[in-house]
């Protein structure tokens, strides 16, 4: 098995990136943080062949306090561009990256505020629920090689040693909301009324919400959903009793009462679990009902409310990738238009002979 982007982009930092920067700009250098971290699936190394079509290849992700990224950013890229060699380890240097190249310089505040919204870690449970969980990934993901200054590495430990308590509850009862109200009591509609482009809707949402819920018990955050499978499996307590359940609802081949059944079925013991952690009080059995059908992680979700502190009760968490995508409509609104189709990989189709 040869080395995989990641390990190229490690050597390749440390062996001609680094010798430069501490030639050419010492007091910056000590200033920046560089490793592998950020955006696309390499991160998470889960990288294939079809990640190469778009975003990938060598690559060194470099932060800068902002008044530093403004006054030097330019000649920086100037003078490392100029020493560098055309390839790596059979890679170019050069390609579909978003910067066009393997030095990806960006400023350190701005490139947190893209992320998670804030510039700073997260001081407050207020923060904390501002903070769309995806992203958390493209902080502590990946690897961080120099961070002289340790500024980025210290905000990586604050996300990785999770969320505080009443954070990690507000987040498990909007699930359980979310799970049941927008998921399987929604499902339930749709099928007794036939409508199955709103079962279709109804059952992505809910079993999307219902693995995001037992990452949330079981303490670990979740990816993006390409990877959500993945990381699924490696749930210590919740990936072993519900990832057979999860197979089946999903085959295109299991009908919408079966999805139901399993969608219940998930529900049940995601209830469990909040009972056996201690989250809610043990309750008596509930029986679903014919129209609305079964609601049961709504009772968690009244439940956790009530236990809250005031203040971030009526908070609802940020969940959907807000931050990178103002940053996203700024960048591609720059872009060349034949540039950011070649990204996309559209290529125009010859004319037919008339």
């Amino acid at each position: 098995m040869g080395e995989t982007i990641l390990e190229s982009s490690r050597e390749f930092f440390n062996l001609v990136i680094k010798p430069i920067l501490e030639k050419e700009f010492p007091v910056e250098n000590r200033q920046a943080c560089f490793g592998f971290f950020g955006y696309g699936s390499e991160v998470l190394k889960q990288d294939d062949a079809f990640s190469k079509d778009h975003h990938w290849g060598v690559r060194v992700n470099g932060l800068l306090p902002e008044k530093v990224f403004k006054n030097r950013n330019e000649e920086i890229q100037e003078v490392v561009r100029a020493q560098l060699p055309d390839t790596w380890r059979g890679q170019s240097l050069t390609g579909k990256l978003s910067d066009g190249w393997c030095l990806s310089l960006s400023s350190f505040e701005d490139y947190l505020v893209q992320t998670l919204g804030i510039d700073h870690a997260p001081k407050t449970h207020e923060e904390w629920l501002g903070i769309p969980e995806e992203d958390i990934m493209h902080i502590v993901a990946g690897e961080v090689w120099h961070d002289h200054s340790g500024r980025f590495t210290a905000i990586r430990q604050t996300l990785e040693g999770y969320y505080p308590e009443p954070v990690r509850l507000r987040r498990i009862a909007h699930w359980c909301r979310y799970f049941s109200g927008m998921g399987t009591y929604a499902l339930k509609r749709a099928i007794l009324r036939s409508n199955e482009l709103y079962a279709t809707t109804a059952f992505a949402k809910a079993i999307r919400l219902g693995i995001q819920l037992a990452f949330l018990l079981d303490k670990k955050f979740f990816p993006y959903d390409k990877w959500l499978l993945v990381y699924f499996d490696r749930l210590p307590r919740l990936a072993t009793p519900l990832r057979p359940l999860v197979n089946e609802a999903v085959s295109l081949s299991t009908g919408w009462d079966r999805k139901l059944e399993l969608l219940d079925t998930m529900a049940d013991i995601l209830d469990v679990t909040m009972v056996t952690d201690g989250i809610i009080r043990p309750h008596p059995k509930f029986s679903g009902s014919a129209t609305s059908g079964y609601r049961i992680t709504e009772h968690a979700y009244a439940e956790i409310m009530q236990g809250l502190p005031k203040q971030i009760r009526t908070m609802v968490p940020v969940w959907d990738q807000i931050y990178l995508e103002r940053w996203h409509s700024g960048y591609v609104s720059t872009l060349d238009l034949a540039a950011w189709d070649e990204i996309l990989n559209l290529t125009p189709v010859n004319e037919e002979p008339k």
